[in-house]
């Protein structure tokens, strides 16, 4: 038996007899609303006796789980209104109304109008993006999900097969933990094309934290975290269809189906993409996107609440097929007989997960978790004429122990242990630019990690300070010690200032997270035996809340400063037909500033305002010297409009990016150089929504004015040159896109 079924099998193993010894659950359903009956999105609810809470959905519904305790005190905040404690005498559903009030008991920053808050329990900035907001865009994937906030920027790493990556800071994907339901299934070969295969439809809620983050998710985390959460059985639509098609010919069709039982709970979601038509709107004869097919299927299990004495669990498992074609007009990767001819690019993968979370709750102070997941990624690809297939069995657990102590503080402690075996053969059919990287690269790695952090909340949960450090050992470079600090406080009741600081490390997967050196006629130069990347981030955040009956506003400033001590970034500026692959520990930091102000008028209206400034550079040889692709100067709007009966709403948004330093192309021959700096761009987003009782339409532009990056490929004169580059995007290349599309839902009864 190889090695990849072995983990595979052993998971399933696990996850069975973990959850064989389980009970039933009760829960509490609700709403909360203001004294006009409009639901409050994003209320806070919890158990006055414990730490267990929830906050309200879009039509200000919540389900909470009874407490353990015989204390069914019930308290619910929200910003511009009056806290309130209710006693539960009953498990029938209960409607809490708040009245408004100018004094608040609890700080949460919300925007009704938009559908995102900043999470109240969490000391670090945590942006919370609902469903409500991502319905204000299509959506299709993770990717489309940040149109609306200006936190999160996906970048086009290679055009040609439209790879994307999610950018926090300024810095490359790379640095931010993307993790689905809390588990790191995104990462090494998935981390290319793996946050596409998460279609909008599946999410529930996306949380958005810069910086330093909680160690108990691993040591990998330096400028920020994206955790998407996924629909769960509880809380999803018994039934919801969507359609899309889109004025390239692309369409998505998703379906998702939940039901409820009285101990265990499912939901089964089904996705399709089918590919556009051939396009080339510039001439260049390279396709303007790619044809793209994929298939994904998601089942996921929940038994009982973790709020609840004794066992709980959550399982989930998914299998996606994708294949893109990109490249020359005419290239068919099926009768492609002569690769250095027509040029063309092919990625096909399949990937199956499999993850759970299981844990047992003894009392109200002591609770075990036991959290495993898996996956295995197969790649057959082709750039040009290099080939590039890939085997990647991924397997992370971790065994945690959490302790309520002293009524108001927290400590979790415990095991983690991450394994992955990746296999990249790179070959070239033919080599006629006599690259030199050809051949076998094998990384296995075993690292170990023990972990500890413990929060403390004084002044009656005003005050919160969570410490927490976890030392991993590797087996090839040795041990390394993680700490990590956050601290809230509320200054008043309508101020709050977080800080933290906190180191991260990870170790470099070079190929598959650097896509755009195999779409490229570069050589690529290892210089160095390439140790793992370090770097300490720390920040500042301020958010200030002015409620009001009809106008109601929310500040917030944040900055965080990130210093590397080792990182691997290609060097794409020495020569024109190299990449050079090396340590730098020189002089490598991100200064990152964000400035904001949302506004709700009218509980009809909401607007959303931010700048961002951005400063990521080295100092090479007493120079300071700009990262490529990175826009110093960004601003970002929104404008909703919905009336009060909900029948439909308006949406639009908009971007402007400042310029941008690019790579340096002065080596080139003249017809291959490009200019050093981009030009200034923005990007218009409209969307419009007519809603039923059951059936939503919706309809949008993106890019109403057509601003477009002409020709972003270099060399596309001659793709088999030794310019040919695809990385050097800095705008929209699609132009124009008109989409249409139909929900269809059915509630849970």
């Amino acid at each position: 038996m190889n090695l990849k079924n072995c983990y595979a099998r052993g998971l399933v193993a696990l996850l069975l007899v973990c959850t064989g010894y389980m009970a039933s659950a009760q829960t509490l359903q609700g709403r909360v609303e203001g004294a006009d009956k409009e639901p409050l999105i994003g209320a806070n609810v919890y158990w006055a006796s414990t730490t267990d809470g929830t906050v309200t959905d879009t039509e200000g519904n919540f389900e909470l789980a009874f407490p353990a305790t015989n204390d069914l005190r019930l308290v619910v905040t929200y910003v511009g209104y009056q806290a309130d404690t209710v006693q539960i005498d009953s498990e029938d559903e209960v409607v809490i109304t708040l009245a408004e009030s100018a004094t608040l008991d609890a700080v949460v920053v919300t925007e009704r109008q938009q559908g995102t808050f900043v999470s109240q329990i969490n000391p670090i900035k945590t942006e919370v993006l609902t469903q409500k907001e991502l319905g204000r865009s299509a959506c299709c994937d993770l990717a489309g999900c940040f149109n609306t906030q200006a936190s999160v920027k996906p970048n086009t790493t290679n055009v040609v097969t439209n790879a994307k990556e999610l950018r926090i800071l300024g810095l490359s994907g790379v640095y931010n933990q993307v993790l689905v339901d809390g588990f790191p299934l995104i990462q090494g070969s998935s981390y290319t094309y793996g946050i596409s295969t998460i279609p909008g439809t599946l999410i529930d809620n996306i949380y958005v934290a810069k910086g330093s983050n909680s160690v108990l998710q691993g040591f990998e985390s330096i400028s920020g975290q994206i955790n998407v959460i996924l629909k769960g059985p509880e809380d999803s639509e018994k039934l919801l269809l969507n359609t899309y098609v889109n004025s390239f010919g692309e369409s998505q069709y998703n379906a998702n189906w939940s039901r409820r039982g009285n101990k265990w709970s499912t939901l089964v979601a089904a996705h399709s993409t089918q590919a556009a038509s051939r396009v080339d709107r510039d001439g260049d004869n390279f396709l303007d996107l790619p044809l793209l097919t994929r298939y994904s299927l998601w089942n996921k299990w929940q038994y009982r609440n973790a709020s609840e004495w004794g066992w709980h669990a959550t399982i989930g498992a998914r299998f996606v097929n994708e294949q893109r074609i990109g490249g020359q007009e005419n290239f068919d990767p099926g009768n492609d007989l002569a690769p250095n001819v027509i040029y063309g690019q092919h990625v096909r993968f399949s990937q199956p997960d499999l993850y759970g979370k299981v844990g047992y709750r003894f009392d109200d102070y002591h609770h075990i978790l036991l959290i495993v997941s898996g996956f295995y990624h197969d790649q057959d690809s082709r750039y040009g004429t290099l080939d590039y297939d890939v085997q990647h069995t991924n397997a992370y657990a971790n065994l945690q122990y959490e302790r309520n102590w002293a009524n108001t503080h927290q400590l979790k402690t415990g095991l983690s242990f991450r394994f992955q075996d990746l296999r990249e053969d790179i070959a070239f059919y033919p080599d006629n630019l006599n690259r030199t990287y050809a051949g076998r690269y094998v990384k296995e790695e075993r690292i170990p990690g023990v972990f500890a952090e413990n929060t403390f909340n004084w002044l009656d949960n005003q005050l919160t300070l969570i410490t927490g450090a976890r030392l991993d050992h590797h087996q090839i470079h040795g041990s390394y010690f993680t700490p990590r600090a956050l601290l809230r406080a509320n200054i008043s009741p309508r101020f709050t200032a977080r800080a933290s600081a906190g180191r991260g490390w990870r170790t470099i997967n070079l190929f598959s997270e650097n896509v755009n050196l195999l779409a490229s006629s570069r050589d690529v130069i290892i210089a160095d035996d390439l140790l793992p990347e370090e770097a300490v981030n720390y920040g500042l955040n301020f958010t200030l809340v002015q409620p009001g009956d009809q106008f109601e506003t929310q500040w917030s400033f944040d900055f965080y400063r990130t210093v590397f001590q080792n990182q691997i970034f290609p060097d794409y500026d020495s020569e024109s037909t190299k990449a050079f692959v090396r340590n730098f520990t020189g002089t490598s930091i991100s200064n990152g500033l964000q400035a904001e102000v949302g506004m709700a008028i009218f509980e009809r209206i909401g607007i959303k305002l931010a700048y961002n400034y951005l400063d990521v550079y080295r100092e090479v040889e007493g120079q300071k010297e700009q990262l490529p692709f990175n826009a110093q100067h960004r601003f970002h709007g929104t404008l909703s409009f919905e009336p009060v009966n909900k029948s439909y709403h308006v949406d639009m948004n908009v971007h402007w990016y400042g310029q941008q330093r690019l790579t340096d192309t002065s080596g080139n021959p003249a017809e291959f150089q490009d200019p050093e700096f981009s030009d200034p761009f923005s990007v218009v987003n409209v969307q419009f929504t007519k809603a039923w009782s059951q059936v939503e339409v919706y309809a949008g532009c993106e890019n109403v004015f057509d601003f477009r990056q002409l020709r972003p490929i270099r060399s596309w004169q001659d793709p088999f040159s030794p310019y040919f580059d695809t990385s050097n995007v800095w705008g929209p290349t699609r132009g124009r896109e008109l989409y249409l599309g139909i929900r269809y839902r059915i509630d849970q009864d």
